[in-house]
C-alpha cells in the first residue's frame, strides 16, 4: 500500500485552513516552539489573518531540540491542531509560520530577527525565565552557563536594536506566570544592569522603547503521539508527523500595550483588557494550582492522565477542596467570570478523557510552577490564623513525587516527571521526615518565609506520612474531611 502525501502546501486541504491569506511578512519572532505556542498563539494569529491582512507571519525558534524544526522545514512549515473531545475530533490548519531556527545551533540569526521583529513573544515555560527560586531574581550562575539562554537571547537582541536602528517593540510572555510581562521585564532590567557600563548605559536607554505586556493563556494541550498523528492524518487525508492535540477550549486575555502594532487579534477570541492580574489569578491558582494536585496524587495513585485521576472520588474531592478553601479566596474573580460556571468547565476539561493529558507531563517542572501557586496564597491563610490544608497536601505529594521516602514506591508516572530540583530533593528523602520537610523547603523551594512556618512544615510532615503509610487515595479522602469539618 502507498503511503499518504504528507503535509505541505500543495497538500494542505484549503477546508482546514484557518486563513487563506498568502504567505504573510515576518513580524513576530516567537521562542519556543512547543505544542502550546502551535495550538495556542499560532491559532489566534491565523484567526486574525483571516479577518485582517497584515505581516504577521511567525519565526518560531526552539531553543535545543531540532524535531520540531525539522519536521515543520520536512512539511514546508505546515503543521494541524487536533482539537479532541468525547463528543468527537477535529482539525485546523493554522498556516502562520514564516521560518524555524533552533537557537542552540544558530544563536545569531535569533538575535538578527529579533533585532527586526515587531512582536518577540515567548512560551518557554517558568523553568526558561531562570529565576532563582531563592531570591525570585535572576539566576546569574545559570545564565553566564547558557549563552542561548532565553533571556540572554533577548537582551542581546535588543542590545542589536538599541545600536542599529532604536525602533520600540514588545517581548511579549505567553508563560504561567503571575504578572509575566512585569516579571520579565525586571529581569529584562536585571540582566541589563549587570552589563559592563557603556553597553548597560546604551540598553537601558533604549528599555523605554520596549513594551512588556502582561497576558494570561490558557489550553490544554498534551504531548502528541502516534495515536494523534493517526486521527490527524485520517481527518487531513495526507500525513501529518506534527499534529497538535488540544482540547476545544482556549482563551487568552491581553494588556493591550504593544509598542510596533500588533495583529488583530481581538477577531480570533482574544480579550485586550488593562488589567490582566485577576484572569491571571484564576488561572495560575484556581486551575494550575488545582491541576498540579490532581497530577500528583494522581501519579502516585498510578493514573497515566488527568482524567483518570480526577475519576477517582477521592482525588475529585480534593481538588474541589483545596480550589474553593485554599485557592479560592485569594483570587479576586473578574466581573465578567462567574465563578461556579468556571469551576465546573474546569472539572469537565479535566474529565477529557479523549485529549488524556498525562500526569507526569501536568506534574513537570513542579519546583518552578509551585513557587508560583502555593506560597502567597498559604501565606494568606496561614496570617489569618487557618491551615491551607490542601496547599500542604500539594506540597507533600509532590515531595512524595520528586523524592520518594523509604517506603514508597512513588510509581512510573512520578518518576518521569521531569524537574531540576529531583537530583537535590532525592537524596533529602533518606531523612526522618520532619527533617526531610524542613531540609526540602530550606533549598527555597518555596521562598524563606513559608520554609520558616513550623507550623505549615509540620502539616507537610503528617501528610508526607499519611502518603507514605496509606496512599494517595487516603490522604485526598483526609483532606476533603478535614475541609468539611472545618
Amino acid at each position: 500500500m502507498t503511503a499518504p502525501e504528507r503535509l505541505a502546501r500543495r497538500t494542505t486541504p484549503d477546508s482546514a485552513l484557518l486563513h487563506q491569506r498568502e504567505e504573510p511578512g515576518t513580524g513576530i519572532v516567537h521562542l519556543g516552539l512547543g505544542n502550546f505556542h502551535r495550538a495556542h498563539q499560532a491559532v489566534y494569529t491565523a484567526r486574525a489573518l483571516a479577518a485582517q491582512d497584515g505581516d504577521w507571519g511567525i519565526l518560531g525558534v526552539a531553543s535545543r531540540s531540532a524535531a520540531v524544526v525539522d519536521a515543520l522545514r520536512a512539511q514546508e512549515l505546515r503543521y494541524s491542531v487536533l482539537e479532541v473531545s468525547p463528543e468527537g475530533s477535529s482539525v485546523h490548519v493554522p498556516a502562520v509560520h514564516t521560518g524555524a531556527l533552533v537557537a542552540a545551533q544558530d544563536p545569531e540569526a535569533v538575535v538578527a530577527a529579533i533585532a527586526e521583529a515587531r512582536i518577540v513573544s515567548l512560551t518557554v515555560t517558568e523553568h526558561g525565565y531562570t529565576i532563582d527560586p531563592r531570591t525570585g531574581g535572576l539566576d546569574h550562575a545559570a545564565l553566564r552557563a547558557d549563552p542561548h539562554a532565553t533571556l540572554n537571547l533577548v537582551v542581546r537582541g535588543l542590545q542589536r536594536r538599541a545600536r542599529t536602528h532604536g525602533r520600540p517593540v514588545t517581548v511579549l510572555s505567553c508563560d504561567n506566570l503571575v504578572e509575566n510581562g512585569a516579571t520579565t521585564a525586571r529581569l529584562v532590567g536585571e540582566l541589563a544592569a549587570a552589563l559592563p557600563g557603556p553597553e548597560r548605559a546604551e540598553l537601558e536607554s533604549y528599555l523605554g522603547s520596549v513594551t512588556f505586556p502582561n497576558s494570561m493563556v490558557d489550553r490544554i494541550v498534551p504531548a502528541t503521539t502516534d495515536a494523534y498523528r493517526a486521527e490527524a492524518s485520517r481527518l487531513l487525508g495526507v500525513r501529518d508527523e506534527i499534529p497538535v492535540p488540544a482540547e476545544p477550549f482556549s482563551m487568552w486575555v491581553v494588556e493591550d500595550a504593544f509598542a510596533a502594532g500588533r495583529p488583530a487579534w481581538e477577531h480570533g477570541g482574544v480579550r485586550f483588557t488593562a488589567d490582566v492580574s485577576p484572569y491571571e489569578l484564576c488561572k495560575v491558582r484556581l486551575l494550575n494550582g488545582t491541576h498540579s494536585l490532581i497530577a500528583y496524587l494522581g501519579a502516585l495513585a498510578g493514573c497515566d492522565t488527568i482524567p483518570q485521576s480526577s475519576a477517582r472520588p477521592a482525588i475529585r474531592a480534593a481538588a474541589d477542596a483545596v480550589l474553593r478553601e485554599d485557592y479560592l479566596p485569594t483570587v479576586p474573580v473578574p466581573a465578567d467570570v462567574d465563578v461556579e460556571d468556571y469551576i465546573a468547565q474546569l472539572f469537565t476539561r479535566w474529565s477529557n478523557s479523549a485529549l488524556g493529558h498525562r500526569t507526569r507531563q501536568v506534574g513537570s517542572d513542579g519546583s518552578v510552577k509551585l513557587a508560583q501557586r502555593v506560597p502567597e496564597p498559604a501565606l494568606h491563610h496561614l496570617a489569618a490564623g487557618r491551615m491551607p490544608h490542601g496547599l500542604a497536601l500539594t506540597v507533600a505529594a509532590y515531595l512524595c513525587c520528586l523524592a520518594p521516602p523509604a517506603g514508597l514506591d512513588a510509581g512510573p508516572h512520578a518518576a518521569a516527571m521531569s524537574d531540576p530540583a529531583r537530583g537535590s530533593l532525592a537524596p533529602l528523602a533518606a531523612l526522618p521526615t520532619p527533617e526531610f520537610v524542613a531540609a526540602a523547603l530550606g533549598t527555597g523551594l518555596l521562598g524563606t518565609e513559608l520554609a520558616e512556618h513550623s507550623g505549615f512544615r509540620d502539616r507537610v510532615a503528617e501528610l508526607v506520612d499519611l502518603l507514605v503509610r496509606h496512599g494517595a487515595d487516603a490522604a485526598a479522602r483526609e483532606l476533603a474531611l478535614t475541609e468539611e469539618a472545618a
